[in-house]
């Protein structure tokens, strides 16, 4: 089994157990943070999963995932603070 494949797992796990801070969570920042979490996770088995099969689209779409994941975070961000858009 290809190591890049077993780091793969070891990161969904990681994903689950995020998910479980994003069902739990008592605030919605703590829900947000599990979100951005979860959002890097998927970036991170992107582009794991490119490297193991030598797909460069998996890694393109990563890099333009990860820009829509940052933009989207700090638009929560600005929103929970109070400010107007």
């Amino acid at each position: 089994m290809n190591p890049f494949m077993i780091t793969l797992v070891f990161a969904l796990i990681a994903i689950a157990m995020a998910m479980v801070r994003v069902v739990l969570g008592p605030t919605i920042p703590d829900r947000v943070v599990g979100l951005d979490t979860i959002n890097t996770l998927v970036i991170a088995g992107m582009v794991l999963f490119g490297a193991a099969t030598k797909e460069i689209i998996y890694i393109d779409v990563a890099i333009v995932y990860a820009l829509l994941s940052y933009v989207t975070t700090l638009f929560i961000a600005k929103y929970l603070e109070g400010s107007k858009l």
